[in-house]
């Protein structure tokens, strides 16, 4: 079975055209840093440091040791220019979050928890296959229950293992180690990085795109994620756009499914509005953007820098959109509780094989 197969409630073509449209994400990302550091000789430095500032980093690696799976080896391919660094082309995961972890007012005030109450609200493995020219991204429900493994915490000694936990509780009790760890748990593949966006840092960058249309369905009205708009169409800002990807109560049957639904058709306006704004041409805009994307970042230790963020972008320069499907990890309602969803096996081991 191959991933192919996982594939739900989409047909080829749409799942391509998604995919299309994160390749151009990255594409775009990489234009927005790499047109921040041609503004000039001054201003390039001053830009790069401040923006390479912005990014904070975990060191996962020495976190968790040799008690994980093991890594791929990965080879890299030559370069076609003498003195450019050679491209890493071996196959890559890495798990992307977003998550209401920071704490602090403006956080707060978008509804964001403190730092006992951090949760992971969106968990995606990004897996890009060995010569990185296609890919596979697999949103896991928050709501997923698991067997959370022991994890070491910054502080000294370890959580203990949990059973029935809900996924999303890793990051809670043990931050993004916890998250890495009981990802590749679940898995059994192992996580080359990892990526995390917070509250603010994402409002931030949908208002210095300009805010993003988006079409709802249905009408939504959510107390806990402040949001209520009627069906239709819809020009929102950050704070909208952050709110419509934390919506679930006031859709569908209120599960982590129907908010994986709304989070793939933001995702979709973000990316057209992306497309549609010629940074570029706008030193300042250019500069506001690359300064969100940065400043909302949370990296492992081997994507801490902008010189890593864009080494990565560039051993994707070959990645066809044709080629990035999304799929959801297969699930059933759990048994003990309706509210909840385990992973529907054997389909989900079966998924997570493939990705190996």
């Amino acid at each position: 079975m191959t991933v192919r197969d996982y594939e739900r409630g989409d047909d080829s073509g749409e799942a391509g055209r998604r995919g299309g449209r994160r390749s151009g994400l990255l594409k775009a990302a990489g234009l927005t840093l790499a047109g921040v550091l041609v503004l000039g000789a001054g201003a390039a430095g001053w830009a790069y440091w401040q923006l390479n500032d912005n990014i904070k980093s975990v060191d996962i690696n020495s976190a968790l040791g040799d008690d994980r799976p093991a890594a791929a080896v990965s080879s890299p391919s030559p370069s076609s220019s003498a003195s450019a660094s050679p491209v890493p082309r071996g196959a890559l995961n890495i798990l992307v979050l977003g998550s209401d972890s920071r704490s602090g007012e403006e956080n707060a005030e978008l509804g964001g928890g403190d730092s006992s109450g951090a949760r992971s609200d969106t968990a995606m493995v990004v897996h890009i296959d060995e010569g990185r020219t296609e890919a596979t991204v697999v949103s896991i429900p928050r709501d997923t229950l698991v067997t959370r493994p022991s994890c070491p915490l910054p502080s000294g000694g370890s959580t203990a293992v949990a059973y029935g936990a809900m996924f999303n509780s890793a990051y809670s009790v043990g931050g993004p180690v916890c998250a890495v760890k009981t990802v590749e748990s679940i898995t059994g593949i192992r996580m080359d990085h990892y990526m995390e966006i917070d509250f603010s840092g994402f409002a931030k960058l949908v208002d210095a795109l300009g805010g993003v249309t988006v079409t709802t369905d249905e009408d939504i009205d959510d107390e806990d994620s402040r949001l209520k708009l009627e069906a239709g169409t819809h020009h929102l800002d950050g704070e909208q756009a952050l709110a419509l990807a934390r919506t679930r109560h006031g859709i569908g049957d209120g599960s982590d499914l129907g908010r994986i639904g709304l989070q793939q058709k933001l995702v979709k306006a973000l990316l057209d509005q992306i497309s549609s704004t010629d940074l570029l041409t706008s030193p300042t805009k250019l500069y506001e953007v690359a300064d969100a994307v940065t400043g909302s970042l949370t990296t492992d230790t081997g994507l801490d820098s902008l010189s890593e963020l864009m080494a990565l972008g560039r051993s994707l320069g070959d990645l066809s959109s044709d080629d990035v499907r999304t799929v959801t990890m297969p699930v059933v309602t759990a048994p003990s509780d309706r509210n909840r969803v385990v992973a529907d096996e054997p389909e989900a081991s079966e998924l997570w094989k493939s990705l190996g």
